[in-house]
């Protein structure tokens, strides 16, 4: 199952990407519908007052809806250029001063896509400038000023309204997105579970029923080693299934993936250490040795975090790479002497405790069954030590058992 999250940043920047006055069919249909409206009201009041329908009134207020069209790109500039044909309308027809559909369309967007504050002053602007026009004497005036207030009022509102309601069905939306996201997540983690505890197990018995049955039963062991391939295989072709499940969406690599690195490329990141300021010392102890790769992959990123975190919390202060290849594992430590001035014994730095990095360490070398230590020295500094078995979790164990 694909599950592509999307939020309100994906939509801005939808918009953002829409051309100036690019426009859909709604908006269209909007605009075409407020000219009518606005229309068929002047043909009526017109006909009421006693006044004939003129070309003029009549392009004023079709103008309007090309106006609305760019509602969205210009929410403002659409709504100045409305109440401008407005109070141009009242004062060529001597027509008593309304709300028209078109401005209140236009309010509407400025309510639904501008905050509080310019929809406040859009609306204060709105209402006395529906109001231009001849013909109105103080009651009326006070009539229409009236009429006019809660009109501005009622879609200011119902857009306010509306815009709320949007953020919450936003909101939930992506509540619903994590959740079914979490969800896959746990089914693949158990389908990962199933393949790890039913065809490695079975592929590990097969292969010491195989070492042991060898010398006195080759039959045996030839069954066992066939057994073994067709759990292997069975396992790798679920494993792929999961995999293209996890990378479904994702654009098609241009270049084969660079290999992880490993302790193979520790000189690396302590040459760019140095060139970033931050003079580092690299000490290698014992005969080293080829590491499996999720060791070494677990070394590097641990030096990687390290370095970085002195960089950003004592940068300048001399650093120590120490690697020590021992008999059963490999020990990694990285120490850092402090920001000049630091008075010992300093607390952990900011996050250290708690951040993703020194987490992200924890996880990995728990991963191989090793231990991590980190924390503030008693000399000034920042120490963080790893001791990892060389063949994972439980890898020499497993080994020994046969």
């Amino acid at each position: 199952m694909q599950i592509r999250r999307g939020s309100a940043s994906d939509d801005g920047a939808a918009k953002e990407r829409r051309p100036v006055f690019g426009w859909t069919r709604n908006d269209a249909l909007v605009a075409v519908g407020a000219a009518v409206t606005d229309l068929i009201g002047y043909g009526l009041a017109a006909a009421d007052g006693g006044r004939p329908v003129t070309v003029p009134a009549l392009a004023l207020v079709v103008l309007t809806a090309p106006c609305l069209l760019a509602r969205r790109a210009r929410p403002l500039t659409v709504l100045a250029a409305v109440l401008a044909l407005g109070a141009a309308f009242d004062l060529a027809t001597g027509q008593a001063p309304h709300f028209s559909a078109a401005s209140m369309v236009a309010l509407y967007t400025v309510t639904r896509r501008r905050n509080a504050a310019v929809t406040a002053a859009a609306a204060a602007a709105t209402v006395p400038l529906t109001l231009v026009g001849r013909g109105t004497g103080g009651s009326s005036l006070l009539a229409g000023l009236l009429g006019n207030t809660v009109a501005v009022l009622l879609v200011v509102l119902t857009g306010l309204v509306v815009r709320r309601w949007q953020q919450e069905a936003e909101a939930r939306r992506i509540l619903l997105a994590d959740r079914a996201v979490a969800e896959e997540r746990r089914r693949i983690a158990r389908e990962l579970h199933d393949i790890v505890a039913h065809h490695i197990t079975t592929m590990q018995l097969m292969a010491g029923g195989a070492r042991a049955n060898l010398a006195h039963d080759p039959d045996v062991a030839r069954d066992a080693l066939v057994t073994l391939e067709d759990s292997g295989r069975l396992a790798l072709r679920e494993m792929r299934q999961l995999l293209d499940v996890l990378r479904a969406g994702e654009e098609p690599e241009q270049a084969p993936p660079a290999p992880q690195p490993g302790t193979d490329d520790l000189g690396r990141i302590i040459t760019e250490s140095r060139l970033a300021g931050t003079p580092t010392e690299f000490t290698v102890r014992g005969h080293a040795r080829p590491l499996p790769p999720t060791v070494g992959l677990t070394v590097f990123r641990i030096v990687q975090e390290a370095l970085t975190n002195a960089r950003k919390h004592a940068w300048g202060a001399p650093a120590h790479v120490r690697l020590t290849y021992a008999p059963d594992g490999v020990e990694v430590e990285v120490r850092d002497e402090g920001a000049p001035g630091a008075r010992p014994p300093r607390t952990a730095r900011p996050g250290a405790g708690s951040g993703y990095g020194l987490i992200g360490m924890r996880e990995r070398v728990a991963l191989q069954g090793g231990t991590l230590e980190a924390g503030p020295c008693d000399g000034g500094g920042f120490r963080v030590a790893a001791v990892l078995p060389a063949g994972g979790p439980g890898g020499q164990r497993e080994d020994r058992r046969g």
